[in-house]
């Protein structure tokens, strides 16, 4: 059951319902394996059952929901080939826009960067992953919107839902946060003292970290993969 909604603000009643059951999917309060209802769930968001349906279909279409008759709908497990794919589009985009970074930020959009740093710390206290997995995508889209490309990130964005789930899996393990939010300092530094070579370097090892504890992530949610 949906216990909570995004906004409903500028949004159509089908993407409305598309938004709100992808990111609970993404952030694992609809887990993997786990069945759904279109009736319950459009109950939930007061919504009819149509968009609701439309919103299925699409997220199934994007490999997190299967619909299967005379069963029903089901939410994905994590595949971890299509994790690794979203990670390698990124890693490999990213690298680029870092180094460009280093030569086209101006002073106020490295303050946005100092500014969501100094909220991932107060997270890091608080021990509220969630609000820093937000604050980890909002580092990385500021980077991407002070080099003149929020088209590209919206892309790969569309195309890393399996790698989302891992990375929120990871946070709530508790897999040693403070590494993310250093690596941030450290990349936003990097940008800083436009030091092409090292802030994509980092850039490769940040995205990487995932990938070093599949095997552990595996073991401790076997049921999610």
């Amino acid at each position: 059951m949906i216990v909570s909604v995004i906004k409903r603000e500028n949004l159509s009643t089908r993407d409305f319902a598309y938004e709100t059951i992808k990111k609970r999917i993404i952030e694992l309060e609809l887990e993997p394996g786990q069945k759904i209802s279109e009736q319950e769930i459009a109950s939930e968001l007061e919504v009819s059952r149509t968009p609701v349906r439309e919103a299925f279909l699409k997220l199934s279409q994007e490999g997190l929901l299967g619909i299967y008759p005379q069963i029903g709908t089901i939410v994905s497990k994590i595949d971890l080939d299509l994790v690794e794919e979203g990670r390698f589009l990124r890693e490999n985009i990213e690298k680029a826009v870092v180094r460009e970074a280093c030569h086209v930020l101006d002073e106020e959009q490295l303050f946005k960067l100092e500014s969501n740093i100094a909220m991932q710390e107060l997270c890091l206290n608080k021990g509220s992953f969630h609000r820093l997995l937000e604050l980890d995508d909002e580092f990385h889209r500021l980077i991407f919107e002070g080099c003149n490309k929020l088209r590209t990130w919206r892309t790969i964005r569309q195309m890393n839902s399996q790698f989302d789930r891992l990375r929120v899996l990871r946070l709530a393990s508790n897999l040693e946060w403070d590494i993310l939010v250093s690596q941030h300092k450290a990349i936003l530094e990097f940008i800083k003292d436009k030091k092409e070579d090292d802030a994509e370097n980092l850039i490769v090892s940040h995205l990487n970290l995932v990938n070093f504890e599949k095997r552990e992530l595996k073991k401790e949610y076997p049921n999610y993969f």
